[in-house]
């Protein structure tokens, strides 16, 4: 510590930073065995577990943490120190340009006491040090030394990871061969990683060893010796069979019909066992595989329904929110569904109950056992809440939006309770604006909650929001013309050309709206979208401003140019420009863009008129017969927007 030059460290990293690393080494010293992992919580902040980066800390202290991590009376914290170590090192490798210019001279003169912790008596030091390994040669030679199976499964992980760096064929020859013989060995979880450590260089190998992952996977006998040995360096704790069996599926990203055999399977072996683990953590699978590509639906829908009635709360859950994101194929288990209606059974780790989960699923079928109680059911997470809480990529409640937007056939049995938590004020800004795009959504049927939006019209939180409901609403809500005049919102110029536009619609002068939002295009007043938009909805009688709508469909940018147009198709009648601009849009998608929003709002164009190039229909019908959601989504959100998304593509490909 005396040969550490503070005076530098305290010139890079400020004085009382250097104070600080002092102060925790001479803690880790000091308290010897009796040290944890907290007291190296400082060095992760001055060097690089934090920063990304082998700074000048790291080289100054490079020694210090190399002797620390290879003293045995330091207890606990080796194991915290030789993950800083592998930090340190991945850092320098990943952005060689941002190591200290010290630090590699540093790294060379420790590296023999650095090799020698993957010869250290302490199993979880050995474990830890792997990633500090220098080439194959060294994994190797460890192996052929190492007894320890907590040790030697993250080792056979490790060789596979090298092989795949390694551009050498003779390397990767004698790892596959040590691989191979454990494809052999006694211990089915070592036959299992293996095959792990085979795909990382070899990704047919999971593919063709299907046979062996479902059948040491689904055994309930080896479930216990996953948490023995299945360990990996930098994570707390070893990994159970089921994450085992999530790591597994990423195996078959490339391989999809093996993907959902895989997940077949196990769901199979769970019900013949009865193992409610293994069923839980293959329908995880069965979800991520549904949600990314459609024509498993048809396997995985059968399964689910068989599901519903399983003893185990965790399955009947699991299988439920599936059937409620397909839809209609639900339809068949309708009875099944209807019965869970009352179930209480939850997932510790997961949002809602199985009733919850089954009212969705026959709201998503038009099922009206579900609508008593819909909109109170839905409200209830949020009852002296502002918000609630979730995991936006497991299984989880749909938004309140998402499920009553799709039931406006069923909008006279909704509304009386729609329109009560309206008039509370509770509500306040937790579902005020969701309830407002439902009605929105359901325009001249909402009709009945024309005195709960007009009242929001004050609410400077609310007011563009009901006025665009109002505007839905249509004749029915005329009389509410003279209270959007008054509503206007002061801050914003863009507010006034909305409700100029709101007051036409609800029968007020044309003329008057058309000269005030024309007049903010030509003057440039706001953003140029908003009164673009606006004048799309006059129609013929915009003409005066098509020239202005075109320089921004010319010159805008990308969510400009297509709405602008829109707005020139709609002034002009005209196909062209318009169609060739809408079909800009299409081919990223098929190229695996992810653009959906101005794609979508691109087919609604093209399908309004009603007219499409062959090169144009080619990109379509390619879009539509690939396998995979088309959505960023990546939770229950995915299956709706890829449904949408397809039924406007046979808009465009098969106009009435």
């Amino acid at each position: 510590m005396d040969d550490v030059p503070w005076q530098r460290l305290e010139s890079v990293l400020g004085h009382s930073a250097a104070a600080q690393l002092r102060q925790a080494l001479r803690d880790l010293v000091l308290r010897g065995r009796a040290a944890t992992e907290e007291d190296c919580y400082p060095l992760y902040d001055c060097l690089s577990r934090n920063t990304g980066r082998a700074a000048p800390a790291a080289t100054a202290m490079l020694p210090c943490v190399v002797a620390l991590a290879g003293v045995p009376d330091t207890g606990d914290t080796r194991i915290a120190l030789v993950q800083l170590l592998t930090s340190c090192k991945a850092a320098a490798e990943a952005d060689p340009d941002r190591a200290d210019s010290g630090w590699h001279e540093a790294w060379r003169l420790q590296r023999p006491r650095i090799q020698a912790l993957l010869d250290d008596p302490l199993p979880a030091v050995r474990r830890e040090a792997l990633p500090l390994a220098e080439g194959i040669d060294a994994l190797l030679q460890r192996w052929h030394a190492e007894e320890d199976p907590a040790v030697r499964l993250p080792l056979l992980l490790a060789l596979g990871t090298a092989a795949t760096d390694c551009d050498q064929a003779g390397y990767v020859e004698r790892v596959r061969a040590v691989l191979a013989g454990e494809l052999r060995t006694e211990s089915p979880v070592m036959r299992v990683a293996a095959v792990h450590a085979l795909a990382a260089f070899d990704p047919q190998a999971a593919v063709r060893e299907l046979d062996l992952l479902v059948e040491v996977l689904s055994d309930p006998g080896v479930r216990g010796q996953f948490e023995t040995t299945w360990y990996i360096p930098d994570v707390e704790g070893a990994f159970t069979r089921e994450d085992v069996i999530f790591w597994t599926g990423h195996l078959f990203q490339n391989a999809p019909h093996t993907a959902l055999a895989f997940v077949v399977r196990l769901i199979g072996a769970a019900r013949r066992t009865e193992d409610a683990l293994l069923c839980r953590a293959a329908l995880d699978e069965a979800w991520r595989l549904l949600v990314e590509r459609p024509s498993t639906a048809s396997a995985l829908a059968p399964l689910a329904g068989a599901l519903l009635a399983d003893p185990d709360a965790g399955v009947r859950y699991r299988a439920a929110h599936l059937l409620a994101v397909l839809g209609s194929p639900a339809t068949a288990y309708a009875e099944e569904l209807a019965a869970l209606l009352d179930d209480p059974g939850q997932d510790e780790l997961l949002e809602g109950t199985v009733g919850d989960h089954a009212r969705w699923a026959l709201t998503r079928i038009g099922d009206e056992r579900a609508l008593p109680g819909l909109v109170e059911h839905l409200y209830a997470p949020y009852r002296g809440q502002w918000s609630r809480s979730y995991v936006p990529s497991d299984p989880r409640l749909p938004e309140v939006e998402d499920v009553l937007i799709p039931l406006r056939a069923h909008a006279d049995a909704l509304l009386p309770a729609v329109r009560e938590l309206l008039r509370d004020d509770g509500v306040g800004g937790s579902l005020t604006c969701c309830f407002l795009g439902v009605l929105r959504a359901w325009g001249p049927d909402a009709a009945p909650a024309l005195p709960e939006v007009v009242a929001l019209l004050d609410d400077a939180r609310y007011s563009l929001d009901a006025v665009d409901t109002l505007v839905a609403m249509g004749e029915a809500a005329r009389s509410a013309e003279s209270a959007v005049r008054r509503c206007t919102v002061l801050d914003h110029p863009g507010n006034h050309h909305k409700v100029a536009w709101a007051a036409w619609r609800l029968g007020g002068d044309r003329d008057t709206a058309l000269a005030r939002i024309g007049g903010a295009l030509r003057t440039g007043e706001g953003p140029l979208h908003g009164p673009v938009g606006l004048l799309g909805d006059f129609g013929p009688a915009a003409a005066p401003y098509a020239d202005l709508v075109r320089d921004v469909m010319d010159q805008g940018d990308s969510w400009a140019r297509l709405g602008a147009a829109a707005a020139l198709w709609s002034i002009t009648g005209q196909p062209q420009p318009t169609a060739s601009v809408a079909e800009e849009y299409l081919a990223p998608i098929a190229d695996g863009g992810d653009a959906y929003g101005s794609f979508l709002d691109a087919l609604h164009l093209l399908a309004g008129i009603g007219t499409i190039s062959p090169a144009a229909r080619a990109t379509l019908r390619a879009v539509r017969e690939s396998d995979r959601r088309l959505s960023t989504y990546r939770d229950y959100r995915a299956f709706a927007r890829d449904q949408e998304i397809r039924s406007a593509i046979d808009d465009v490909l098969t106009p009435p």
